[in-house]
């Protein structure tokens, strides 16, 4: 399980505004990309709806897609082009890796936010920055990050309440100003040899399963194939034995089999909502305990327990139905194989090359007021600003095909 749980008392971590340590990022951003990340060539468009926006004095808050750990990074080559610093909201479990994370979010405009309570400092710091119009405000709707680069996970509500709230306050002013909102679509495009990415990870996740690499298999084969003994694992482990039915399925029944007993004693027994939203509620509730130190050995073991159970569950519900047989490209392909990866070792190697594409979308212009009892306007704006434009996106990528043998479709159920 990654380290985005702390049970320490949180302490908001407010950002640091700098000229400096921007332009310094600025110098070596290409390098870091390139170095952590395998990002070798980027593509940012219509930066100048952006710099429209600034010019016009107007509080501009982005809200990207957040489908890789590159993204935060990534933005930073919009701030380039549009010639602008940011301000970023970030999960406070960024700051609390090592003190040079630390230093260096701060000095470039982050500041932090607790997931697992509301938050009040962090929702104000938003509001405040936004409403001043000093720099542009970026907030990854979704909260979390996918790892399908296609998929748009649910937005969060929040994001609407900061906008808002920040447009009021700017219409209150001497001279009243506005807020916008610009959708942001991070796409990634890999451009190298499929084979030569992911052979050498499937080869060492065959090893560690005690299998010969499994070379000869068209490689959705060995896909499928590697996906089903993680998951027949894991079913031995938490239900005793590998259960019947297709893989998506199986994974639905696993993640229930995880949360809904945690729900019965720590949510009222409450599991409507996506898996993202669920795991949010019982962290909420769990996490406190822990930060108390009031705990017996035993009961603080058996609190980490059921967050690292909340954890897997979180990470099965990545896998998206047929995610590569609907749309067979080489990306698709190899986010499957780095989620194995991630899911096994905590992090996935960077694969190379890869090109990014971000692009600007077009500016939302927030209302301060809000009809009750209907479906956000602005959260629906932002959504389907950022589906047109993954939907787009994705057609930039390059196709693999599907090479599947028998037992591939087998396993699928197809």
């Amino acid at each position: 399980m990654q380290k985005i749980v702390f049970d320490q008392p949180y302490e908001f971590v407010p950002p640091i505004r700098s000229r400096i340590w921007p332009w310094v990022l600025e110098v070596m951003l290409d390098s870091h990309l390139r170095k952590k990340y395998g990002i070798v060539s980027s593509d940012v468009r219509h930066a100048q709806r952006l710099r429209a926006s600034i010019d016009a004095g107007h509080g501009v808050l982005l809200t990207p897609n957040h489908c890789r750990p590159a993204d935060p990074m990534v933005m930073g080559l919009v701030s380039r082009h549009a010639k602008t610093s940011m301000y970023a909201m970030a999960s406070w479990h960024v700051f609390m890796q090592n003190r040079w994370d630390r230093f260096f979010a701060r000095r470039l405009g982050g500041f932090s936010v607790y997931r697992e309570g509301m938050d009040r400092l962090a929702v104000n710091t938003a509001v405040d920055k936004l409403a001043d119009a000093d720099r542009p405000v970026i907030i990854f709707p979704e909260g979390v990050i996918n790892r399908c680069n296609d998929s748009l996970s649910n937005l969060m509500e929040g994001v609407s309440l900061i906008a808002r709230s920040a447009a009021k306050k700017r219409a209150k002013l001497p001279t009243p100003g506005k807020v916008v909102v610009h959708p942001v679509g991070i796409r990634y495009l890999f451009r190298g040899d499929l084979h030569t990415a992911v052979d050498s990870v499937l080869d060492a996740i065959e090893t560690r399963l005690s299998w010969a690499p499994r070379k000869q298999l068209p490689l959705l084969d060995r896909i499928y194939t590697v996906g089903q003994a993680l998951l027949t694992l894991k079913e031995i482990e938490y239900l005793g034995a590998p259960q019947p039915g297709d893989i998506y399925k199986r994974l639905a029944g696993l993640i229930d089999h995880l949360l809904m007993p945690l729900e019965v004693q720590w949510a009222g027994g409450l599991h409507n909502g996506t898996v993202v939203a669920r795991v949010k509620r019982l962290r909420t509730a769990i996490v406190p305990d822990l930060v108390k130190k009031e705990l017996t050995p035993d009961e603080k073991d058996q609190r980490w327990r059921q967050l690292s159970d909340m954890y897997l569950a979180q990470q099965l519900s990545w896998y998206p139905p047929e995610y590569i047989r609907a749309f067979p490209s080489v990306d698709r392909y190899l986010e499957t194989v780095e989620r194995f990866e991630e899911d096994l070792n905590d992090v996935a190697q960077p694969h190379n090359p890869m090109h990014v594409v971000i692009e600007i979308g077009e500016a939302i212009e927030v209302d301060p007021a809000r009809e009750r009892g209907e479906a956000d306007p602005l959260m629906q704006a932002i959504d389907s600003q950022l589906r047109e434009m993954l939907a787009r996106l994705s057609q930039e990528c390059a196709m693999f095909g599907i090479e599947a043998g028998p037992l591939a479709r087998a396993i699928s159920g197809s």
